[in-house]
């Protein structure tokens, strides 16, 4: 049984006396069906589960007739609990203004039922959260799986996971690599664009998101200015419609833009991000080469270990809150730097060489942190730091 912390936290919440909003946002493909079919089977009360994938979007009565269906079952039930689960729940227009109306509702009746609301666009549902229902609920961030879990759930090498990334639907047909690729193209990264950002939000350049996102990938782990990325996109569009897709590829999981480090938050977002996928399947995918050719080629693996230790640092920051940046300065730069509650910890990613560099250097002269940490030939092994919580490191 994976994901225990999350599922633990559920089972926890579930054994309160009391009602609840519990949400659950991270990509899709990550488990968070699998999560609640796990928690149903060890609770001991009735519960509703439906999904409002398919549900038009103006369709704002078909929350309050699941919800009323919900109650209905409650009074009737020997139970006083119930749990009513909304898949999919940023699909529905204005839904938190109807689920903070039932929810009130339920709150003046002393009704204890309990509501699990999960989604995959990250933006939407903070959206609705922040503007309706603050106060009432609680959310929690469903990252892509770690190493760790590949490992224990499927037995995968330090490398597979490196290479394949970490969907969990798509580890059967890592052996046949060409019917990976087209499942992770089509069924992942296609269906996440088209889904949570195409139908949720409005797009003036569809077609740009995408070549920006393929563009993101192919440079993942690397520092590339918008006035470059423009350079080799045939639409250009302008710098504010790079910046604001880069953010719904964020918030969708699947493309980061890490901010650089400085001493102000104006500079921090001034600055040219480092592109970051969420998960290296979706740089493999995209790429021509096999497993067993990627190996051979020293450099190109190399940026691939790289973006997975940043991926790895992108997935936990979201989970435990943490900042993640890039530093450089003149001609010295440090691969990450992480930021929390004051406490800044620099980290340093060598593959193909055991110096120190001068940009670890010159950052901890420059800042003094609480930690700097050389991940790879002549630090701690790249293998062995993916196997670790970085929120540990604080």
């Amino acid at each position: 049984m994976f994901q225990r912390a999350y599922l633990e936290k559920l089972i926890t919440r579930m054994n309160e006396p009391r009602q609840f909003i519990q949400v659950l946002m991270g990509p899709r493909q990550v488990g968070k069906t699998t999560l609640i079919e796990q928690l149903t089977t060890q609770i001991g009360y009735p519960y509703i589960f439906e999904s409002a994938d398919a549900v038009p979007a103006s369709d704002q009565t078909w929350i309050s007739a699941l919800w009323e269906k919900a109650r209905l079952l409650n009074s009737n039930a020997e139970s006083q609990d119930f749990l009513l689960v909304i898949d999919e729940i940023q699909k529905i227009d204005n839904w938190s203004e109807i689920v903070k109306k039932l929810w009130d509702e339920d709150t003046k009746n002393k009704l204890r039922l309990k509501v699990i609301l999960l989604g995959s666009s990250r933006l939407l549902l903070q959206q609705g959260l922040t503007e309706s229902l603050a106060g009432r609920f609680e959310s929690t961030y469903v990252a892509h799986w770690s190493f760790s879990e590949m490992e224990e759930a499927f037995g995968f090498t330090a490398e597979q996971y490196v290479w394949f990334g970490a969907y969990p639907g798509s580890v059967s047909l890592i052996n046949d690599e060409e019917r990976w690729k087209n499942y992770v193209n089509n069924a992942l990264i296609e269906t996440s664009i088209s889904k949570d950002i195409l139908m949720l939000t409005r797009i003036d350049k569809p077609a740009l998101m995408k070549r920006l996102f393929e563009l993101g990938c192919l440079y993942s782990g690397q520092i590339l200015s918008y006035t470059k990325v423009m350079g080799q996109l045939q639409d250009a569009g302008n710098t504010t419609t790079l910046s604001n897709y880069l953010d719904l590829l964020d918030t969708a999981g699947l493309l980061a833009g890490i901010e650089k480090y400085a001493a102000d938050v104006i500079r921090k977002r001034s600055s040219s991000p480092k592109f970051q996928v969420h998960n290296n399947a979706l740089i493999s995918a995209q790429r021509i080469e096999y497993f067993d050719e990627i190996l051979k080629n020293k450099e190109e693996w190399g940026r691939m270990v790289e973006s997975s230790i940043g991926s790895h640092l992108v997935n936990s920051g979201l989970t435990h809150n943490f900042k993640v940046y890039y530093w450089r300065h003149r001609n010295e730069e440090l691969d990450f730097v992480l930021e929390k509650r004051g406490k800044v910890i620099g980290l340093e990613v060598k593959t193909n060489n055991t110096k120190i560099t001068n940009g670890m250097n010159a950052f901890n002269k420059m800042y003094h942190p609480d930690k700097v940490l050389m991940i790879g030939n002549g630090g701690l092994p790249w293998q062995e730091f993916l196997k670790l919580n970085p929120n540990d490191l604080f």
